[in-house]
């Protein structure tokens, strides 16, 4: 595969301009790929001793299960993502990552992984700005989950999905596939599977957005990220001239 076909390189090339020598260890780190079933778990909470994963084709998730047999998602994964980086330092892992439909990841031990920062630390750079965006995400969501109304919430979800897939070639402004069923959103989102069917259709009604068979239309931007209050300034999308050369 071309580098530049790679949605990891693509990610991390969005703040590093990567050297060859650091395009070839990034591509070298993924070369051991593992197909995933659908609704497979890859890390279960509890685990311990566990490698991290990047995601190479499919969605995954990351959720915790309560005692009463609750689950609340805590974020997808797409292409280009890294699953369990943060809790493979840990001594258990602290969640559950599982793929939605068929997968594809590529898995690394955490030895491998701070071998690579040692000899590239730019690359290390890069790896760490992907993490931290995670984190910010995560505040994000739970600032939705807290703060934001339930349409408010799905509409903020959806641009903010729509711009993680930009970034990797996955979508456009306006159009992306999104294989998550009402379930998972209403996980995601604090809200029943009921009450998601009734947001999608109220913002169906007032033109904004549509769901249907697993792709995605925002039919106005402009008014979604109005009603949504979005800034994505928090994703740190890519700007030309704040990457690192040196």
């Amino acid at each position: 595969m071309p580098h530049s076909e790679n949605a990891l390189v693509r990610k991390l090339s969005n703040f590093v301009r990567l050297s060859p020598d650091e395009l070839d260890c990034l591509m070298e780190l993924q070369s051991k790929r593992q197909n995933i079933a659908r609704s497979t778990d890859v890390v279960h909470e509890g685990q311990t001793g566990h490698d991290a994963y990047i995601l190479q084709q499919g969605w995954a998730y990351s959720y915790k299960l309560l005692p009463d047999g609750g689950r609340q998602v805590i974020n997808f994964s797409v292409p280009g993502d890294f699953m369990g980086l943060r809790s493979v330092l840990l001594r258990t892992s602290d969640h559950s990552f599982a793929s939605i439909g068929d997968a594809v990841v590529s898995r690394f031990s955490v030895k491998r992984m701070i071998s690579v920062f040692s000899q590239f630390p730019r690359l290390g750079a890069g790896v760490l700005w992907a993490v931290s965006r995670d984190e910010a995400m995560l505040v994000e969501h739970l600032v939705g989950v807290g703060r934001r109304s339930a349409i408010e919430r799905m509409a903020h979800f959806f641009l903010e999905l729509g711009d993680r897939l930009q970034l990797v070639g996955m979508a456009s402004e306006t159009h992306f596939e999104c294989p998550l069923n009402q379930y998972l959103l209403a996980d995601t989102l604090g809200l029943t599977a009921i009450h998601v069917n009734r947001v999608l259709r109220q913002l169906r009604e007032q033109d904004l957005i549509t769901l249907k068979q697993h792709h995605v239309v925002i039919t106005d931007v402009k008014g979604l990220k109005e009603l949504a209050g979005y800034e994505s300034d928090y994703l740190d999308q890519p700007l030309p001239w704040a990457k690192i050369d040196d």
